[in-house]
């Protein structure tokens, strides 16, 4: 801890410094261009223990994901990812750069988090890592589910 506050304080810091950091981040990837979230680029390429989806299919997946809120949708010019809303090519590769924003972004409040360990004691650091995991990973293995679910129903499409 470098900075003392007092408990109450922290706490209340800790809920504001989290829902600001996630919808700053939310609107920061939103506006960064398409082009940066190729899906060939080494972050989002998909691995070979992936390719089945059986990882993703025990982890039950497809019953949550759509629990999950979608921070781009609250966002002018963000893109919606809860349903499909067009069957075509195009639409496809940008739905599948889209999952690549939407997990830089859960990678990017991840890396952030170390900020409360400015104002936290130790023991409160552990719960803000703890709390960054649980509350990004879900989003990330959710973008990676549906990438390649999304892969797959380009190729089908592609290959008609």
């Amino acid at each position: 801890m470098l900075i003392s506050l007092s408990i109450p304080v922290i706490i209340i810091l800790d809920f504001v410094g989290w829902f600001l950091l996630h919808m700053s981040m939310a609107y920061f990837f939103t506006r960064l261009p398409i082009e940066y979230f190729n899906p060939a680029y080494w972050l989002f390429k998909t691995r070979s223990w992936e390719r089945t989806g059986t990882l993703y299919q025990a982890l039950g997946v497809k019953r949550w994901k759509e629990k999950l809120p979608d921070g781009a949708a609250l966002f002018e010019g963000g893109f919606k990812k809860k349903r499909l809303s067009a069957s075509d090519g195009s639409y496809y590769r940008r739905f599948i750069s889209e999952t690549c924003r939407g997990e830089a972004a859960h990678w990017a409040v991840i890396l952030c988090t170390p900020v409360f360990f400015i104002w936290n004691y130790w023991w409160a650091n552990i719960i803000m890592v703890l709390y960054s995991i649980s509350a990004n990973i879900p989003c990330i293995v959710t973008q990676r589910y549906n990438r390649i679910r999304l892969e797959k129903i380009l190729e089908k499409h592609e290959n008609r």
